[in-house]
């Protein structure tokens, strides 16, 4: 197996859910190798991948699928801090998690649904809804074990920049 192989299928190991542009960008190697390699690491077996929220992430094949969706989530600052404040919180109102975050309620919104659609919290049925995480124990742990990258941590912020313009419009 290649060297370049090797470092990357490390890297996956000890960065789990890490997406595609991040390993090229630890690694140093161009795009086209990481594609390159990454294919035959996933082909082999060797490494899994999953298309979660409009990124590719990798994990080692052993981790399973509601781990996955939830590191892969927790890399992203914005839905990280929302779990986080749920794990701390416990089930809180959308409205108050947009509040405490400094967040547009639609922007909220947006990161409860998807994280309800992956199963990673869920809502209740009644009125005023609260959002509460389905797997407390075992999010608490994945929290322990990732942090966004700053790359992420800035579209995250620009995100929210272009949300408050309009919701300062409407």
């Amino acid at each position: 197996m290649s060297d370049t192989r090797s470092r990357i299928r490390r890297h996956v190991r000890d960065t789990p859910g890490v997406h595609f542009n991040r390993i090229g960008r630890d690694l140093d190697i161009a795009t086209g190798q990481a594609q390159y390699h990454l294919r035959r690491l996933v082909r082999d077996g060797e490494l899994a991948v999953e298309r979660i929220g409009g990124r590719a992430h990798y994990f080692d094949p052993t981790v399973d699928q509601w781990d996955r969706r939830t590191l892969a989530f927790l890399r992203r600052e914005t839905a990280r801090e929302i779990v986080v404040r749920l794990h701390a919180d416990g089930p809180t109102r959308p409205a108050a998690l947009a509040d405490e975050l400094d967040l547009a309620k639609s922007t909220v919104s947006w990161h409860v649904s998807t994280l309800a659609d992956h199963g990673i919290v869920e809502k209740s049925p009644d009125r005023p809804m609260t959002v509460s995480l389905t797997r407390p124990d075992r999010t608490a742990a994945l929290l322990d074990e990732v942090s966004p990258s700053l790359p992420d941590r800035l579209v995250d912020r620009f995100v929210r920049t272009v949300d408050s313009l309009f919701d300062a419009e409407g």
